[in-house]
């Protein structure tokens, strides 16, 4: 499972609306054929991993990140069918599917059809790998990730505005390999007017996965972004950003997932709205001091009701930097799942 969680990660922020799902067929002790949901959400990770294996699927164990699907498309067979006609034996699966037009209906073919099946095996990594879709079902929104750079003393910039750059190469590449796992990326209008910044993933290789820029503005804007549909069906294009007017607003971009870069009036609205998921905080050695703050009012109204909002996930060392990333602890109710293509 663990291989198969591996290449659903290939194409994170890259499958939507589709899940980023990872399959891996194995037989006699050895993976036979492995596969990922490919960009746009077609063909599917079973289908690739079974068209890999070939004949050697007969008999033999499909482990799968998701739920195979159980509803017809006009773009691709339903995945719970492949597997039948495959024959394999067994299938192992880390979470059930929350699509209603799948959920357990998948799971019931199979074993309708004499295929030993195993569920919750690794659920909460396959959790956190499918984070966006499962959050877009849940919620209706994207999976929200708040980038910070910050010195020691918390601040983003000198107070004449200068910030580049406050961390080193090391942290700066990491950010652009963040950027390349999200369908949409978002700044407010003053960093946007101020810095003019590209937004862009400067990664070799991996340029073509530049998000779709967002601008937040509680202004009017008529400059002809919201005249550029085209952005819609092409993530990541370099045209004009799609501008929202709420944090809320989020809800109607094409984009499962979101990375939130700046500046602290913005990040401070999308924490007071509830609706940061994920904080990645990058850390410089450096102190600046009468320098611009990370964060403006995140309408904190007592102290005691900062604590036990957030837990920390992991934290390495990039170059001189120090990266410390955070997870939202639950608390708000889900909404009613919606469907997936």
């Amino acid at each position: 499972m663990r291989a198969a969680l591996a290449l659903a990660g290939r194409t994170r922020g890259r499958t939507t609306p589709n899940p980023n799902v990872g399959c891996v067929i194995v037989r006699g002790g050895r993976i036979v054929g492995r596969g990922w949901t490919q960009p746009g959400g077609r063909p599917h990770a079973e289908a690739m991993a079974l068209a890999q294996a070939g004949a050697e699927s007969r008999g033999a164990t499909c482990v799968v990140t998701l739920e195979p699907c159980a509803h017809a498309s006009p773009r691709g067979p339903a995945c719970s069918d492949l597997l039948v006609a495959a024959g394999v034996a067994r299938v192992v699966i880390a979470l059930q599917d929350p699509d209603p037009r799948t959920a357990s209906r998948g799971i019931a073919r199979l074993r309708a059809a004499g295929i030993a099946v195993t569920v919750g095996v690794e659920a909460a990594a396959a959790t956190a790998s499918m984070a966006g879709f499962l959050t877009r079902r849940a919620h209706r929104r994207p999976f929200v990730t708040l980038k910070l750079a910050t010195s020691l003393d918390g601040c983003i910039a000198r107070a004449d505005g200068e910030s580049r750059w406050i961390t080193g190469p090391a942290a700066r590449a990491h950010a652009h390999g963040e950027r390349a796992r999200h369908e949409a990326i978002l700044v407010g209008r003053g960093t946007w007017e101020t810095d003019a910044p590209s937004l862009d993933v400067r990664l070799p290789g991996l340029e073509g996965r530049s998000p779709t820029r967002v601008v937040l503005s509680g202004r009017p804007h008529t400059s002809g972004a919201e005249a550029s549909p085209s952005l819609s069906a092409q993530p990541g294009a370099m045209g004009d950003p799609i501008w929202i007017n709420s944090p809320t607003a989020i809800a109607t971009l094409p984009a499962d997932h979101l990375l939130v870069e700046g500046g602290a009036a913005t990040a401070a609205a999308f924490l007071r709205a509830e609706l940061v998921d994920r904080l990645l905080l990058y850390r410089a050695p450096i102190l600046i001091g009468g320098g611009l703050p990370a964060l403006g009012d995140v309408g904190l109204g007592r102290l005691a009701d900062a604590h036990g909002r957030w837990r920390l996930a992991d934290a390495r060392q990039l170059g001189s930097d120090r990266l410390e990333v955070y997870e939202r602890q639950p608390c708000s109710p889900a909404s009613s799942p919606t469907s997936a293509p």
